[in-house]
Order: structure tokens, then sequence, then C-alpha cells
């Protein structure tokens, strides 16, 4: 897989774990799932998880690929 193509792919997973993450805190501080009772607070919880197991790891991953990217780059020349 092309280093762009795998660059774009954590990016947009980065984007949908935030999105979870956001859809889950408003549903745990909404009163939209307050009829379901601690189920409601369940999902909300898992909304919020399955977004921090998305979003960090590869947020981690990501920045290490851009600074191998990066290395050959910034190599300083020797001054004499």
């Amino acid at each position: 897989m092309a280093q762009k193509t795998l660059i774009r792919i954590l990016h947009l997973v980065i984007v949908s774990g935030l999105l979870l993450i956001f859809t889950g805190h408003y549903l745990v501080t909404s009163d939209t799932l307050n009829h379901l009772g601690p189920l409601g607070f369940v999902i909300g919880a898992s909304c919020i998880a399955l977004g921090l197991i998305m979003s960090l790891p590869t947020k981690i991953y990501l920045t290490i690929l851009l600074m191998r990217r990066e290395k050959p780059s910034t190599q300083e020349k020797p001054s004499v």
C-alpha cells in the first residue's frame, strides 16, 4: 500500500474515532436515551470507548510514520 494512501486511511480512522467520542458524549449528557435507563448510559460509554480505541493508537502510529518520512530531509550538513 502506498504511504500516501495509508496516511489518508489513518486520518479517516482518526476522524471517525473523534466522531464516535463526540456522539458518545452527546448520548451520555443529553436526555435522548433516558427511557433506556442504564442501557442508554452503556451505549454512550461504549461509543466513547470505541472512539478512543480507534483514535489514540492511530495518532501514535501516524506520528511515528510522519517522523520516519521527515527524517531523511531534516539531516543537517556538518558545519566547518
